[in-house]
């Protein structure tokens, strides 16, 4: 099974982890990356994550690209666009297979992977009014 998606609504790792369980499978390894309130010792008030129109398709090609792994039977992985406040995930991934080893290092390979290849950006907003944009062209 594989789910891939980029949305604008709240993303829940419990909601991905019932997308990959599987009774075949003995491990589920997740993962929430959310929205902290300091960034390099500044203050962040909130976020925005705006995205390539492509986005979605690359996301889906990430997540089959990690599917086909040995060990891994399931992924499920999103990731938020929008405005988000502190605490609010902005990417969730859950993977599943038979044994842990290869779902753990599946898991942190998916993370890896969106950070690198998906075309969304950050824009920081701080406390003290001023802004920057991470990730960007």
């Amino acid at each position: 099974m594989i789910h891939s998606e980029v949305t604008d609504q709240p993303i829940d790792v419990t909601v991905h982890e019932g997308l990959v369980a599987d009774a075949a499978c003995g491990a589920v390894v997740s993962f929430a990356g959310v929205v902290r309130d300091h960034d390099d010792g500044k203050p962040v008030a909130r976020l925005t994550y705006e995205g390539h129109p492509d986005a979605s398709r690359i996301l889906g090609e990430i997540a089959g690209e990690l599917a086909a792994s040995p060990g891994v039977a399931s992924v499920a992985v999103s990731h938020r666009v929008g405005d988000l406040a502190i605490g609010d995930a902005a990417l969730v991934a859950a993977v599943s297979g038979p044994h842990r080893a290869e779902v753990f290092a599946a898991c942190a390979r998916l993370v890896d992977e969106v950070k690198a290849r998906l075309p969304i950006w950050k824009h920081q907003l701080f406390d003290d009014g001023t802004d920057e944009w991470v990730n960007s062209p």
